[in-house]
């Protein structure tokens, strides 16, 4: 904001009757006590009220409305050692992008706290969430009727409306969006006219215009085109993390790696530099060497699209991970499945960021039918890999990849998996699994199928896997189908 616009917003602020449940006005009192209440309760006040952000102001007389001129200087204060801007961060939760404004209109000296709306539940300071009631700073919990109307917003709004970066002009929109790559991923062509080239990003809601011919740029846009995720503070640690380790633990760390542009324009170069991390088998054909990679590429695609669009952004202080060791690859984002890990194979997908994963589905970057899951695992039995695996791990889901291991030293839980993964995928294409098909799944000998009927036995026992109720009784020969088919 530059000081015209700054001016022009404080004189629209003037005009109000009274102090709001957005707005606040103060001539030099700044306790930051109260500061760190009002900046709760204004939050979740604009957020109950659906505007995009409230305003504490100082340098203005309360009673007249004048502006006055204020002393406080909110760079240069402090509560205790901490700067005070870092104080109020670190004390209220969910953070909240708060901006300061620091300048002079008509002649006089003016503070602007810009506070953004309660991202996705209301906010606390100290632990204690705040409300205004008119031109009054409440405890929220004293008006529980307004905290179940808050609830109920935050519940219809999803992460992906919200917005990254407001009041942003048009060059800096340009400057933020990675337009040219969003046009190519799209297959469209580029406009020449930018009024054009933004009613296209307006139309994908990628960004959102205002009243005052600024734009909003949307969390979805920003998550997605950014050309650099640092520049928008609410995302910046949403980025993926690459991290490969040097052995089959956490110890000792090679080299770690933050993606700085957004998903979709950032992907292809994502998974590039993933794969460039993974060791290689040689390969000696009749005449050239040729370099394998040890893992599929298409499951590592469809697990890091996947932990990409089904993280809870709710989540603050965590994002994507790509954890690379020396006999695995974990893939992990923030938030537990909304469907049973069990199920990932046949159940269709559901996400908690329906119109991201809509955007990724049309740049073709994840699958549109829930297949994905299906590819990963057909993919791992054609390299001949142990099953992978799915699992809740605290507020955290993890899909884990492993490297080449013979058959005689997977544990009897690896077994297991990779007997009921494989029932599954064949159920989902149209078949079933028998005695047979498992063999050749895991590289058992023919003349060995009492070890495969073993493991099937050890996988019913499990309730995985069931009989299927026709054919014959004979184990070489039955077939079976997943406990859910």
């Amino acid at each position: 904001m530059n000081s015209s616009e700054l001016a022009n917003l404080v004189h629209e602020l003037l005009r109000l009757p009274n102090e709001t449940e957005w707005v606040e006005f103060k001539h030099n009192r700044a306790e930051p006590e109260k500061i760190g209440q009002n900046l709760s309760a204004l939050s979740n006040s604009v957020a109950l009220l659906g505007r995009k952000c409230g305003y504490i102001l100082w340098g203005i007389d309360n009673k007249t409305h004048k502006i006055v001129g204020t002393t406080f200087r909110p760079r240069d204060s402090k509560v205790g050692n901490e700067e005070l801007e870092n104080w109020l961060l670190r004390l209220l939760g969910p953070r909240i992008d708060f901006r300061i404004w620091v300048d002079e209109v008509d002649g006089k000296p003016v503070v602007l706290f810009e506070v953004p709306p309660a991202p996705n539940s209301p906010v606390r300071f100290k632990g204690t969430k705040y409300i205004r009631v008119g031109s009054y700073t409440k405890k929220l919990r004293d008006f529980p009727e307004k905290e179940r109307a808050l609830w109920r917003i935050f519940e219809r709004v999803p992460f992906e409306e919200g917005s990254a970066e407001e009041g942003t002009s048009a060059d800096d929109v340009l400057n933020l969006i990675d337009y040219p790559k969003y046009f190519l991923l799209m297959k469209q062509p580029l406009p020449d006219n930018r009024r054009f080239l933004l009613e296209r990003l307006a139309c994908d809601n990628v960004i959102r215009p205002r009243e005052d011919g600024r734009y909003d740029i949307t969390n979805v846009g920003a998550i997605l085109f950014a050309r650099d995720l640092r520049a928008f503070r609410r995302l910046a640690r949403k980025a993926l993390r690459v991290v490969i380790y040097k052995g089959t633990n956490r110890v000792e760390t090679v080299k770690e790696q933050a993606g700085g542009r957004g998903y979709a324009v950032g992907f292809e170069g994502a998974i590039r530099y993933i794969d460039d991390q993974l060791p290689q088998n040689e390969q000696i054909g009749q005449a050239l060497r040729q370099e394998v990679r040890t893992y599929p590429e298409i499951a590592i695609r469809e697990l890091v699209a996947n932990a990409l669009i089904h993280q809870d952004f709710a989540i603050t202080g965590a994002g994507p991970m790509v954890e690379i060791f020396t006999d695995r690859m974990e893939i992990t984002n923030p938030g537990a499945p909304l469907i049973d890990t069990l199920r990932f194979i046949d159940e269709p997908p559901r996400s908690r960021n329906e119109a991201l994963a809509a955007l990724m589905r049309r740049m073709a970057i994840c699958e549109e039918r829930g297949s994905g899951i299906d590819k990963v695992i057909f993919n791992v039995e054609v390299f001949q890999l142990p099953a992978p695996d799915f699992r809740v791990a605290g507020a955290s889901t993890v899909a884990v990849l492993y490297g080449p291991r013979k058959f005689s030293q997977m544990n009897r839980d690896e077994r297991v998996r990779a007997c009921y993964q494989h029932a599954c995928l064949q159920y989902v294409s149209g078949k079933r699994m028998s005695n047979a098909s498992l063999r050749k799944r895991l590289g058992i000998a023919d003349r060995n199928y009492p070890l495969a009927s073993r493991i099937i036995k050890d996988a019913i026992t499990a309730g995985l896997v069931k009989p299927h109720a026709e054919g014959t009784q004979s184990k070489r020969d039955a077939t079976y189908l997943p406990f859910w088919a």
